[in-house]
Order: structure tokens, then sequence, then C-alpha cells
């Protein structure tokens, strides 16, 4: 045969590609006069790995000079891609002699890059010879680019008649409402498509595979052993989620025993079996069956994988849907159940369930609702004891706290310097008043002796009163109790006038206490106030002054004053109370937080109260 007629049937090639290469060489051979010539690929690691040979070397041979030679300068080549020519020296060949044979490394380059090097011994012959060659070479080059154009472009076809494939099975299968029609029309195009004997078609339920549908075959009966056997492949492909083949390859690392045991009953045949996948879910299992001489090759596989994944979508709508409205009612309540108490989702349901437990707490539970307000103690009995007369502060004994005894203990004293003054002129004007009525009476002049009666009267009456005075400058306080005055120790000298309040005196075990409710509670007060006392119960709560606001006391309300009053810039109601108890270092006067104890309420009514009232106020609801 001619070079062309070689060339040309070399371009219409469609074997493998190994066999292609090895033709490529004899071809190239042929045109360039070499002796031999071999194609060389970069590997991943860097080292040249030898793809084709010609002509083929003898097995268990080692590689030749020449193509050691061209593995050595392999990488001059590939970094500088272009074609190189190296002499080839024997072993036998004499130090300086010239090179008997030459080396032409031609680069084949594909997207830009090196991907490897051909390589050509050619017998001894002078330059114009060996650029003649070397122009060949590089036009033959050619043919291995149509090769790889011939190859993508078949690979290419083969790729749109698998779709092709694919979608007209899909189309058959859609043309079907039903999941009967639906799963037997996709079984009949499996096998009519495929050159399969049979094909089955089963959809999970539970943990296990039913066979819904079975080629040329209008009713499955279960009780047949051809359909036991048929799921229990089916399942067997389920459970490791893996594709199963029987008769297996040595390398395949799945269980294939029931695969095994329905090709050997009802074969022998070659028996693959498919997982259908909707998302990460596998829904069901493809079962084909081929004659065990003809098993699908790869690409076949390929083409079947594609049609199954198209069609599972449709297939599985048709099997959940296809069924009376009670039974699609109990597999959406099924599917539901699976999501809520299934391992997915774990932190999303445990979100959900502590929502949920908080609305349920908020909306069900109960706690106690109360009236929060502002308080003052007071005292239930209080003296205030004035100044007796006008006058100066001689002197403060007792301080704020200190117990005092009724009409015994001296508060304080005035200064009584001048009354006492005053009462030394009037004893003095008192005895010689005495003294002109005793001499005129014994000189029997009653005129004189009654106008100096007189005068000792008045000096009387005005020592009784300078002698009270004097006595009332010692200050005691009518009740026993604890003084809780202000400090007067610095108004000492200072002038005070009758009638003016100098000391404070209660007794502490007699306080109460009297809140200022604000008005939005004191409706809700009122009347858990008035149901408490119908019930001939009492209305309680607990208070704590702001010097010890960890020591709570209890107290019973004992009046709801219905007049509002004016504090500070806000409307109060002033309620009084009854302490449980008095305790250490309560004085008259201290303030605190009180809250009274109305009923039992949702936790929602009691933290949106103040919300729902201030919406309810705007918009006048």
């Amino acid at each position: 045969m001619s070079t062309a007629g070689i060339i040309e049937q070399l371009s219409r090639f469609d074997g493998p590609p190994e066999q292609f290469l090895v033709n490529l060489l004899a071809v190239q051979c042929r045109l360039a006069s070499a002796e031999a010539g071999a194609i060389l690929r970069a590997g991943p690691d860097g080292n040249m790995e030898l793809l084709a040979v010609w002509p083929q070397l003898p097995a268990g041979s080692t590689a030749p000079v020449w193509m050691a030679q061209a593995v050595e300068s392999s990488r001059q080549v590939v970094s500088e891609g272009s074609t190189a020519i190296k002499p080839v020296h024997d072993p036998e060949d004499l130090y300086g002699q010239a090179a008997s044979r030459h080396l032409i490394m031609l680069p084949i380059l594909g997207s830009g890059s090196v991907r490897g090097l051909e390589a050509f011994l050619l017998p001894k012959a002078d330059a114009k010879t060996l650029a003649h060659s070397q122009e060949r070479l590089e036009l033959s080059m050619s043919l291995l680019s149509l090769y790889e154009m011939r190859l993508t472009l078949q690979r290419r076809r083969f790729d749109l008649q698998r779709l092709r494939q694919a979608m007209e099975t899909l189309a058959a299968v859609n043309e079907h409402r039903k999941a009967a029609g639906a799963g037997m029309t996709f079984c009949n195009e499996v096998v009519s498509r495929w050159n399969c004997d049979r094909a089955g078609l089963g959809f999970v339920k539970g943990r296990s595979v039913k066979l819904k549908a079975l080629s040329n075959t209008e009713k499955i009966v279960r009780k047949m052993k051809l359909v036991q056997d048929l799921e229990a492949a089916m399942e067997e492909c389920l459970d490791q989620d893996v594709e199963v083949f029987s008769p297996s390859p040595k390398e395949a690392t799945y269980v294939s025993r029931a695969s095994d045991e329905l090709s050997r009953l009802h074969g022998p045949m070659a028996v693959v079996s498919l997982p259908l996948r909707r998302g990460d879910e596998v829904v069901g299992v493809l079962t084909a069956e081929r004659p065990k001489d003809n098993p699908l090759d790869l690409e076949e596989l390929e083409s079947l994988r594609l049609t199954a994944d198209l069609c599972t979508a449709r297939l599985h709508e048709l099997a959940e849907t296809d069924h009376w409205f009670g039974a699609r009612a109990a597999m959406a309540v099924r599917k539901g159940l699976a999501v809520v108490v299934g391992p997915k989702h774990t932190w999303a349901k445990i979100a959900a369930v502590a929502v949920f437990v908080a609305l349920a707490f908020i909306l069900l539970g109960k706690g106690n609702y109360q009236a929060k307000s502002t308080f003052v103690i007071e005292a239930q009995t209080q003296r205030f004891i004035p100044c007796p007369f006008d006058g100066y502060i001689e002197a403060v004994y007792v301080q704020p706290g200190d117990k005092v005894i009724a009409n015994e203990t001296v508060l304080g004293k005035l200064e009584t310097a001048e009354l006492e003054s005053e009462l030394a002129r009037a004893k003095a004007q008192l005895k010689s008043a005495r003294t002109q009525a005793d001499k005129a009476l014994f000189e029997y002049k009653i005129a004189e002796a009654q106008i100096a009666i007189a005068q000792a009267e008045e000096a009387q009456a005005q020592i009784d009163l300078l002698d009270r005075k004097i006595s009332e400058a010692s200050i005691r306080s009518p009740i026993t109790g604890t003084v809780t005055s202000p400090d007067l120790s610095r108004r000492i000298r200072d002038h005070v006038a009758i009638g003016d309040p100098m000391f404070e005196v209660a007794p502490l075990e007699s306080l109460r206490a009297e809140l200022s409710v604000p008005e939005d509670m004191i409706a809700d007060v009122d009347v858990a106030f008035r149901q408490a006392k119908e019930a001939g119960e009492k209305l309680t709560g607990q208070l704590a002054t702001e010097s010890r606001p960890g020591d709570r006391i209890d107290f019973e309300v004992e009046r709801v004053n219905p007049v509002a009053e004016v504090d500070g810039q806000e409307n109060v109601f002033k309620v009084r109370v009854k302490l449980a108890e008095v305790r250490g270092g309560m004085l008259p006067n201290a303030t605190g937080i009180a809250k009274i104890n109305i009923d039992k309420r949702s936790y929602a009514y009691i933290w949106t109260r103040k919300l729902v009232n201030w919406v309810r106020m705007k918009l006048w609801i």
C-alpha cells in the first residue's frame, strides 16, 4: 500500500488510542526512513512515561541506548517547546568518532503547553536529509490532532445520544398519570433501549423495597419466587447504597449474594441494581438483567444511570400521589413525624422545642401579678414636743434613735438665767408687799393694807409663772418611744419661739407604711382588696427599704384611699398597710419599694400589660 493510502487509512482509524499511536509511529517511521520511534508523556511526578514504541521491543528486554538518550534530553525539549536533533553514539564507537545515527525529538503541543514528545532514530545522513525527515515528521503529527478531534466528536455524539435516549424515556414516562403505567413504561423502555431481558422497579417502604413495576408484566404476584428474589436484590442495593453487579468484579468491596442468587435461579444473567435518589435520599432501586455473556459496559451503564436520575423524580412523585385521600394524608403525617423525630437537623429541632416550651410557658404558665409602688414608713402614734416658751436652747441631751421614757428622760433644756433673775425680783417684791400689808394692818390703815395685799398676790402669781417656766425649761417626752426628730445639737444658743416643734418621739413597735400606687394599677388593687375583704381574707404583699433591699417584710393592706394625690409629676393613690413585724433599724420616713400580691395571671399578660394598655389608649380600643 502506498504512503498516501496508509495516511488515509490512519486518518479514518477509530480504534483504541494505544493501537492508533503504534500505527502512527509506523507511518511516521516510514515517511522519515527512521529505524524506530517512540511517544513519551510527562507524568505527574515530572518523569517521562512511555506510551508507544515501534517496532515493539522484545519482552523482558532493556531500553535501547537511543531511547534512554531521548528520555535524558526530554526535559530540554519540553522546556523549549521546539524540535531538537541529537547525535546518537553506539557503545562500540571510538572516542571522537562521528555519530552513526541521529535522534529527532518533536514536542507534542496542546492547550498552550507541551504534553509530551515523539522521538525517532534515523540512520546516518547529511544535514539536508535530516531536515527533510524533520519536515515530514512535523507534518505527520497533525494525524494525532485529527485523531483527538475525532475522539472528542465521538464522545460528544455519544453524550448527545445518551441524553436523547434519557429524554425520550422521560417523555414516555411523563405520558402517564398513574404510577403503575409510568413504572411499567419505564421498565419496558429500559429493556428495549439497553437490550435487557428483564427490568424491575421498586420503591422504598420503611426499611424494605417493594417491587412496583416489572417489564412486560401487568400484575405482580407477591408470592412469586421471582418477585421475592428481585426485592431481595433491591434491598441488598438499598442497604449498601451502592450499585451492585452480578457477577461482581474481583476488586469489588460490596456484597452481591442476593444478586448472585437472582442470577443463578432465573438465568444465568448479568444483573445490575442502581439506587434511585431524590436529593440525598434513596427512594427506590432499578434492577436490570441481560445475558451473562453480554453485560452492560461502562458507557451503557452511564447512559442507564443518567436516564434513571432524570426519571426518578417523576416516578417517585406518581408513586407518592397515586393513592386515595386518606393514604396521602397518612403518608404526609408520617413524613412530618419522620422530620420531627428523625435524626436530622438536631440543632434546628432543639431550637424549635426550646421556642415551643418558651411559648407554652409564657402563654400557659402563671405567676404572681403584683402592683409595684413606692412607700414611706410612718408611726401609728407620733408626738411632736413644742417649745414651751420663747427662749434660747441651752442643751440637747438626746440624739435621733435614742429611746426615752415618758415624763422621765430630759430631751433638752432652754436657758433660764433671765427667768431666775425675774424670779428673785418677784420674791423680793412679794416680801416687801407682805411687810407693808402687816404694817398697815397694825396701824389700822385698812386701805393701805388692801393695796399691799394685792401687790403681794400679784408678786406670788409672777413667782408661780416663773417657777412653772423654769420647770418646763427641762423638756421631757409625754410618751415612751424613740426620738425621730432631726439632731438639734447644732442649734445650741439658737432662739426658738413658743409652739415651735423641737422634738419628735414615736413608739417604733407600731410602725406602718403608706404606699403610693400608680393610677394604672389602683383599679386592680382596689378590686383585689374588696374581694379579699368579702372573702374574709387579707390582701398581702411585701416591701423592702432602700437601706436594706434584701430584707423583705410582709404586710397587710388596711385601707385604700379613693382620692388621688399628685406625687411629683404623676397621680398616685395612697394605700395604708400594716407591717407583720418591725425589724431593727426601721425608722419613720424610710422609703423603698413595695409589691401588693393581686392574684395569679399568665406571664404573657404580666409582661405585656403596660404595652397593651398603651396601645389601647393610643388606638382607643
